[in-house]
């Protein structure tokens, strides 16, 4: 595939790299550090200090092979970030969240480390992108944003992909792991019983409620009692942009989410439970968590209790 040209104005000294690109009560702008535009990347796609990851995921009943797609076609620079093989293997759910140093290793083998403004995208708009955007933040790092719209619409504006590999050189990341940005489930019942934390869940209402199976054979049906339910996709456009700001904070509390209280976001195993941490953090509001184990692991456990029907 030949790659295709187009002039950038990026320059590594550019402030956006170093800074908030707006003002905190006004999220509909670029933010480096939670959401860029098209255009945004289009403009610093040749900076030195950028690092693109593509963290494309699918489920298995989309019958997309996510490797395969990258290396036909990618946004040049781009790695690969795998989430199923970046985790902890341990655990027996999911990709769930990898030891410090696994996650050190890992991204250090990609080329990224400190210094870097990181843009994370994925093949379905913003769909498992924000899975690493919170990964990295969960290990201290802050200079990562996600790319609204993804790889289809960077495509559908015509901008340059390439099946080329990146030409990567070891970058040491310095870690501090966040731990008030990860909860377990230990600390997830004890949320559901004393109710001062709203528990938000991601997944579509018929899962929510029960009245659709889950996709893991063998899985309950329902939710974790006392949670809310917003669907990740009612946050987004039909081009699978994030909606802006004030559409978000509106979103949350037609769903019943009292926004003053601490966050813990779920959903079916921590993928799509990232996209509403990246909207709570795009209208501001700071102290929100994701239960990694997610529906995965609290409905595999028949001593935890499940609720079903409407909250």
């Amino acid at each position: 595939m030949r790659q295709t040209r187009h002039r950038s104005r990026g320059d590594a000294q550019n402030p956006l790299f170093k800074r908030l690109a707006l003002a905190v009560t006004d999220r509909a702008l670029d933010d480096p550090h939670s959401l860029v535009s098209t255009k945004w990347l289009a403009e610093h796609l040749k900076s030195p200090d950028l690092r693109l990851l593509d963290a494309s995921w699918y489920l298995p009943d989309m019958g997309r092979d996510a490797k395969a797609e990258y290396a036909a076609t990618h946004i040049p620079g781009a790695r690969y970030f795998d989430i199923d093989e970046i985790a902890d293997l341990r655990t027996g759910l999911p990709h769930t969240v990898p030891p410090i140093e696994k996650f050190m290793a890992r991204v250090r083998a990609m080329g990224v480390g400190d210094g870097h403004q990181v843009v994370v995208y994925d093949g379905m708009g913003i769909f498992s992108a924000p899975r690493v955007w919170w990964m990295f933040r969960l290990m201290g790092q802050k200079n990562i944003a996600v790319l609204d719209g993804g790889l289809p619409k960077w495509m559908a504006e015509g901008h340059p992909v390439t099946d080329e590999p990146p030409i990567i050189r070891d970058r040491h990341m310095t870690v501090t792991r966040q731990n008030q940005m990860i909860k377990d489930v230990t600390e997830v019942a004890r949320a559901a019983k004393l109710g001062a934390t709203e528990i938000i869940d991601a997944r579509p209402a018929g899962r929510f409620t029960g009245a659709d199976a889950e996709p893991r054979e063998g899985m309950r049906s329902g939710h974790i009692p006392g949670s809310k339910n917003l669907f990740f996709g009612d946050l987004l456009n039909p081009n699978k942009t994030m909606k802006p700001a004030a559409a978000l904070k509106t979103i949350f509390e037609k769903a019943g989410v009292d926004l003053s209280k601490p966050a813990i976001t779920t959903c079916g195993s921590g993928v799509t439970a990232a996209i509403l941490s990246l909207a709570m953090t795009r209208i501001g509001k700071d102290d929100h968590s994701v239960y990694d184990g997610s529906w995965s692991e609290w409905g595999m456990y028949a001593d935890l209790p499940i609720a079903t029907g409407d909250t």
